[in-house]
């Protein structure tokens, strides 16, 4: 229970802190939509997801409207489209994308995501197909998003998959030149990925959930800055009591996310999953990751501190969720998108945050290489590299981790590139060696897992 002054704190993260539900993602399982025929396929497909999500939206705005806490984004999640349309081409999985695409927008949604491939030990003829899709079908639709998890802890990390998705994403990137490769902001190459991730580009709902269930992504880094800097002004405060003013924020930010989650599966009908109290950043001034390191006491996200800081926040805020529901998941911790935030971007473009910098502090965030705008002109075989790198950190540290790469086609590191939305904007980052042709990743096969991985 919370007293008066936590009530009215929390009130007062709504009013003045940019506090809001990031997110609320319906899953839907589509294993019993699965036909030969892509026809039948598309038409059960379509009636399960709708029969969901019809009013998802509606539902959504009318309890936040109750609340007075916005619910910003509303999106789908589905089954891996690689193992639902397995016996699919690749030319009738950009079909199928095409066809999600229609439904999202038929029910209002965000984003759909699921189109999605878990190729960790090795890649079926699905697989293949959805993978050798990706460009069309990220191009040709605006809602669809994808993800690919080519690394596990137990499996060690698949290199052809590896090489492929390179291959992949630079195809996507060529095909939207004129959008600065917009369409690789689409999609995702994990290790470790969750099941039950509400957050996009790599949302899907996994094989051992409910036919249908509910996940609330909270994001609240406006919330945070403004914690630690009040209480800051008014006492001197050692590391640990910053931890723990963290984590009761924290904790505050996710009972919103889980009464906002339960009440709108309550009047879906439909099972509540899990709370991700991920601190995803916006482009907005104030909502910003970026901001908590300068309220830290740190120059710039980027000079050297930034991975302890950045350790001791993804802790903080995993306890204070941890204690506030019985069901965290997805990934829960802090993100470090480049682009999507403002003060990150300015950052990487004072040069306080480099790509080897942004890797290092990965061991400890929620996620890895997010929204990086690099030079169109790297090589396959260099992007594969930082690809099987970050996979590394995933693999090695039992944690998930992931990249959303995108090699602008014709513009260098300096130049700015422009998203829109929640995409953001940035500068490129300059990815040193980015000519190079190495062999190590063309070698395939798998990189074996850990010795850890024998635990059972």
């Amino acid at each position: 229970m919370f007293d008066d002054y936590e009530i009215m704190s929390t009130i007062e993260m709504v009013k003045n802190e940019n506090l809001d539900v990031r997110a609320v993602t319906l899953g839907i399982n589509l294993f019993d939509c699965v036909s030969h025929d892509l026809l039948i396929f598309k038409k059960n497909i379509r009636k399960k997801i709708i029969s969901h999500a019809a009013d998802l939206v509606q539902v959504c705005d009318a309890v936040g409207e109750k609340y007075g806490i916005t619910v910003v984004n509303k999106r789908i999640s589905i089954s891996p489209i690689a193992l639902v349309g397995a016996p699919f081409s690749s030319d009738q999985m950009v079909e199928i994308a095409h066809e999600l695409n229609d439904i999202a927008k038929e029910v209002n949604i965000d984003f759909i995501g699921g189109f999605s491939a878990l190729v960790e030990k090795g890649m079926a003829n699905g697989d293949k197909a959805l993978i050798a899709a990706l460009p069309r079908a990220l191009t040709e639709t605006q809602r669809v998003c994808a993800s690919v998890n080519v690394a596990t802890t137990k499996a060690g990390i698949n290199m052809d998959a590896v090489l492929e998705m390179s291959r992949a994403i630079k195809k996507a990137a060529a095909l939207t030149a004129d959008d600065d490769g917009l369409a690789c902001a689409k999609l995702c190459v994990f290790a470790n990925i969750p099941e039950d991730m509400p957050f996009m580009a790599g949302a899907y709902l996994g094989v051992g959930v409910a036919d249908a269930v509910i996940n609330v992504g909270v994001s609240g880094p406006g919330v945070i800055k403004q914690a630690i800097e009040r209480n800051l002004k008014e006492k001197n405060l050692t590391l640990g009591q910053i931890a723990e003013i963290i984590k009761r924020t924290a904790c505050k930010v996710t009972r919103v996310g889980e009464l906002i989650g339960r009440e709108v599966a309550q009047n879906l009908g439909i099972q509540f999953g899990v709370v991700d109290l991920s601190l995803a950043p916006t482009p907005t001034v104030g909502d910003s990751i970026g901001e908590i390191f300068q309220a830290l006491g740190l120059t710039h996200i980027g000079v050297p501190g930034s991975t302890a800081a950045l350790a001791m926040l993804n802790d903080a805020v995993k306890k204070g969720g941890a204690f506030a529901s019985s069901h965290v998941g997805g990934l829960s911790g802090a993100f470090i998108p480049v682009s999507e935030d403002l003060n990150i971007a300015e950052a990487a473009h004072k040069g306080y945050l480099t790509i080897e910098k942004l890797e290092a502090m990965t061991c400890v965030c929620s996620v890895g290489l997010d929204m990086v705008a690099i030079p169109g002109d790297i090589t396959v075989e260099c992007l594969a590299g930082i690809i099987a790198d970050e996979m590394a950190i995933g693999m090695i540290n039992a944690k998930t981790t992931a990249t959303r790469l995108i090699p602008v086609p014709g513009k260098k590191a300096g130049d700015k590139v422009y998203f829109g939305g929640l995409l953001g904007e940035a500068r490129i980052m300059d990815v040193p060696h980015s000519d190079l042709t190495d062999s190590f990743v063309t070698f395939g096969g798998r990189i074996p897992a850990p010795i850890h991985s024998l635990k059972n």
